[in-house]
């Protein structure tokens, strides 16, 4: 589908513009801690938009196995949740959204699984 292609380029793009942003413009202004926060969750970000791009190229050869496309919708999810929420901890510096982070890994994990399940059952 070529939405996950969309998805997973502007997703790489956001990617590489806040690890930038991160690198040059976080340094001085926010805790070295903060910054490894920062630098883990562009690490996350980047490795699921070439994910979802996976999951977009798969998605045309496989039109029939919506494994796939739940999938990308995890993957996304996880991206969301998992990244955006350390994204704004290190902004905000508040601690109770590191709760939130969790869940975007166990969407990021449920996606895998399911393009795994995919694979097996095409």
């Amino acid at each position: 589908m070529k939405v996950f292609l969309l998805l997973g380029s502007v997703s790489a793009f956001l990617g590489v513009a806040l690890g930038a942003f991160g690198a040059h413009g976080l340094k001085a202004r926010v805790t070295p801690e903060m910054l490894t926060i920062w630098e883990t969750s562009v690490l996350y970000h980047l490795v699921h938009a070439l994910g979802l791009i996976l999951v977009g190229v798969l998605a045309h050869q496989m039109p029939e196995v919506a494994l796939v496309r739940q999938a990308g919708w995890a993957l996304l999810i996880g991206t969301v949740l998992f990244s955006g929420s350390l994204y704004i901890l290190v902004f905000t510096g508040v601690k109770p959204l590191g709760m939130i982070t969790p869940l975007g890994g166990v969407a990021f994990l449920a996606g895998w699984l399911l393009l795994g399940l995919a694979a097996w059952r095409s």
